[in-house]
């Protein structure tokens, strides 16, 4: 199965920067740089139901090679794909060998391995106990992306479905979320947006019976 994960379809020909079209953004509360979104099929890959933690990888990653001051020094100046990135957990055992062209998913914690593993960009990892919580950590999130500005890998428990972070708004609390689960062939930021897979997600609709994890990337910028 390992054959049908690998892309084909170069990252220049996806749709980059989605949230810029949404009423409400303010620059110091938003990603620096430009990233490209990935989702679900993007690359001739049915990923649907598994691959939306290695989607807002994918998402991660393309920061890392887009920005201006890490890009041309990177240890691997590429977006791996969905086959390449369950190679590098198995090379880092993190994963046995049958995780290689499986539909297994991945989480927060496996995001900041593989960050480590392609860019020798360190993730930080946040833990909080339910959907309640995330309102403690957004001053944090708000200074990650006024001085550094790499999006952020959410996962959580029962709301299991990954999402990427781009921004985050304090009154009234919000993320800024650009969600891998879309299905068309050639979206648009538009189109996004009316779908839903690009929005401000108040803090008061996450679950509250879910623990959550938040993956932030910190690559030295100095």
């Amino acid at each position: 199965m390992a054959d049908s994960l690998k892309s084909d379809v170069p990252s220049e020909k996806y749709v980059s920067d989605v949230h810029l079209v949404l009423p409400g953004v303010v620059d110091d509360s938003l990603c620096s740089c430009s990233y490209t979104y990935y989702h679900y099929l993007c690359d001739g890959v049915d990923d649907r139901g598994w691959g939306c933690g290695y989607r807002t990888l994918q998402t991660l990653c393309s920061w890392v090679c887009r920005h201006p001051q890490l890009g041309p020094s990177l240890k691997k100046n590429y977006v791996p794909s969905i086959v390449e990135i369950q190679k590098a957990l198995v090379s880092m055992q993190d994963k046995p060998e049958s995780f290689i062209g499986s539909r297994q998913w991945i989480g927060s914690f496996e995001v900041s391995l593989c960050l480590d593993y392609f860019y020798e960009v360190p993730g930080k990892v946040i833990h909080v106990n339910s959907g309640s919580e995330i309102s403690g950590v957004l001053p944090e999130l708000h200074q990650h992306f006024q001085v550094v500005g790499a999006p952020i890998m959410m996962g959580g428990e029962t709301d299991n479905s990954s999402k990427g972070i781009v921004g985050v708004r304090l009154e009234p609390p919000a993320l800024l979320i650009v969600d891998p689960h879309c299905c068309e062939k050639d979206p648009d930021a538009t189109s996004l947006q009316l779908s839903g897979f690009v929005k401000w997600l108040p803090i008061a609709d996450l679950h509250l019976n879910s623990f959550y994890n938040l993956c932030l990337p910190k690559p030295s910028l100095s």
